[in-house]
């Protein structure tokens, strides 16, 4: 094992990361150097050029430690080394090296809330009810009649229980139940984690992607949730067909006790200048409530980002009302906004579904650019790749072979990039079948095709990302949402001076837009915006934008 250090980025700005651009990268289908049909690290550094071409500040990778693999790197055996699927601890500093020199941080994901129950740590818990571990993970014993302690649900399906009959006792995992849950009440399993985190800070790492941050702890009581009220259900956390979605979860995750836990987290953190954490809030009640608990103050999570945007409508009032929210609930927070991950259907296939696709996608674009919060893009997003449709028998993500047809999973998502339309597998991989299918249509919007268009999407989002670099209302400043017509979502953006009005037509139809009087707007020549107001009127074909400058 290599021990090869590298020395983060000399810090000039200890909140770079507000406002800042995040580029997410899915290990497994970025590029394949070693020819297997898996992306690995050395792939990435083969294109990380390409990466800081574009303009973005940061890359956040998931996660490529030691694992089974059966939710692809979410289930962790060995949280302190490179799965060798991926390469070696070696190419992971090499990595790190190179996205230094181009002057890009990197963020790594931070898998704590469960471990793979290959890893050590679990099979020595699982062994007795008096071993040194007995207490690391979330064990209770069955009901009287042998059923679970209680009614807690698995997103990924089923009794979020499994019976293991060397203890005689049911483990908690919130997926599947090769992902036991750590127990976050126990001081020696936050040291370890703590521990994991230090060793990757120690080679050089910018900062953390806390996966699932608000599932760390659970009630101590294991009480059963109540059912969710009509009015409250929600299916952004879990697909609607999901049984999930019926219970209010207030004892299983999203606890008080994990607030402490986040500032053992903060207080890790700010021993290393200059590094940062956002958390992935999954809670379809309580979300704005918990990011504004966990991104308040300077002693907890430096930003975090909910599903308001991962899901639910592409309309112009969703929009405003999330945003006005966010304003109200979490003034002191932070947002990391994203339209598309390794999660969720890509968002050009969840809101597109109508003739306007090119004007959706750059709309979209602008808008996500221009919103309150830092942003992280999802490798392809720049592309305009749109969600695969594949074949039952290609899937591999074992959520949605569980809830198929109704939900497909996340393979859809995640298959690879395309960087060479007229090259093998678009340029991915030399072997002869990669991990998932790299569909056909996928191969018209290759890198080496937008390219060569000036007119591309790839272009618009470089030339987009230059214009928010260039304007400081748009990466740290303030936001003021502004009436406008139905399907116009119209908001301000104020910093250091500067103030710009944003108005973005979310519909097919044509509409016209009365500027609040008195307000004298001018271009600021923003990448794919419409020409700016006369005599106090903006006109927005379908899906258009305008970015202008306020005067005076």
């Amino acid at each position: 094992m290599t021990e090869q250090k590298s020395t983060p980025l000399p810090s000039v700005d200890k909140d770079w990361w507000r406002g800042a651009v995040i580029y997410q990268i899915y290990p497994r289908s970025f590029q394949d150097h070693n020819g297997d049909g898996i992306g690995d690290l050395v792939g990435i550094t083969e294109r990380l050029d390409y990466v800081a071409d574009l303009g973005v500040d940061a890359i956040w990778l998931s996660p490529f430690f030691t694992s089974p693999m059966k939710d692809f790197g979410y289930d962790v055996s060995n949280y302190r080394d490179v799965d060798p699927i991926f390469g070696t601890l070696g190419d992971f500093d090499r990595l790190l090296e190179k996205a230094h020199s181009r002057g890009l941080k990197v963020i790594i994901d931070q898998v704590i809330s469960h471990s793979s129950d290959k890893h050590p740590w679990f099979q020595e818990s699982r062994q007795s009810r008096t071993n040194p571990r007995h207490d690391w993970y979330v064990w209770a014993d069955p009901n009287p009649d042998g059923t679970p302690p209680n009614n807690w649900l698995s997103i990924f399906g089923g009794s979020a229980w499994t019976w293991d009959s060397r203890r005689m006792q049911y483990y908690m995992h919130n997926f599947l139940a090769s992902q036991p849950d750590l127990n976050f009440h126990n001081p020696d399993v936050q040291d370890a984690v703590l521990g994991a985190m230090r060793f990757w800070l120690d080679r050089g790492v910018d900062g953390f992607r806390l996966d699932t941050v608000n599932f760390y702890f659970c009630s101590e009581g294991l009480e059963s949730n109540p059912v969710v009220r009509p009015e409250d259900f929600n299916a952004s956390t879990a697909p609607a067909v999901n049984p999930y979605n019926f219970q209010e979860h207030v004892y299983d995750k999203s606890r008080p006790e994990n607030l402490a836990f986040l500032r053992r987290v903060r207080s890790l953190l700010d021993e290393y200048p200059g590094t940062t954490s956002v958390g992935e809030i999954g809670d379809s009640q309580h979300q704005l409530e918990i990011m504004a608990q966990y991104t308040s103050g300077e002693d907890r999570l430096h930003m975090a980002y909910t599903f308001d945007y991962l899901g639910g409508a592409f309309d112009a009032g969703h929009f405003r009302s999330s945003i006005d929210l966010t304003e109200k609930d979490a003034p002191d927070g932070w947002i990391c906004l994203a339209f598309s991950n390794h999660d969720v259907a890509r968002h050009l296939s969840r809101w597109g579904a109508h003739n306007h696709k090119e004007a959706f996608a750059r709309l979209a674009s602008t808008m996500l650019l221009t919103m309150r919060g830092s942003v992280c893009l999802y490798q392809g997003e720049e592309l305009g790749l749109t969600e695969a449709e594949l074949a039952f028998e290609d899937l591999v993500d074992p959520y949605g072979i569980e809830f198929w047809p109704e939900f497909k999973g996340r393979d859809g998502c995640r298959t690879p990039m395309v960087w060479q339309a007229a090259a093998h597998l678009g340029g991915f991989t030399t072997a002869q079948r990669a991990w998932l299918p790299v569909p056909a249509d996928h191969l018209r919007r290759a890198v080496d095709q937008q390219e060569k268009q000036n007119d591309s999407l790839l272009h618009h989002y470089r030339a987009t990302l230059d214009f928010r670099r260039k304007h400081p209302a748009l990466a740290k400043g303030s936001i003021e949402t502004l009436d406008a017509p139905d399907g116009v979502l119209m908001f301000l953006r104020s910093a250091s001076g500067e103030t710009m009005l944003c108005a973005y037509n979310m519909t097919e139809a044509h509409r016209s837009v009365t500027l609040p009087a008195g307000m004298a707007v001018r271009s600021a020549d923003a990448p794919g915006s419409v020409a700016g107001p006369v005599d106090g009127t903006l006109v927005l074909p379908p899906f258009a934008a305008f970015v202008g400058s306020v005067v005076g």
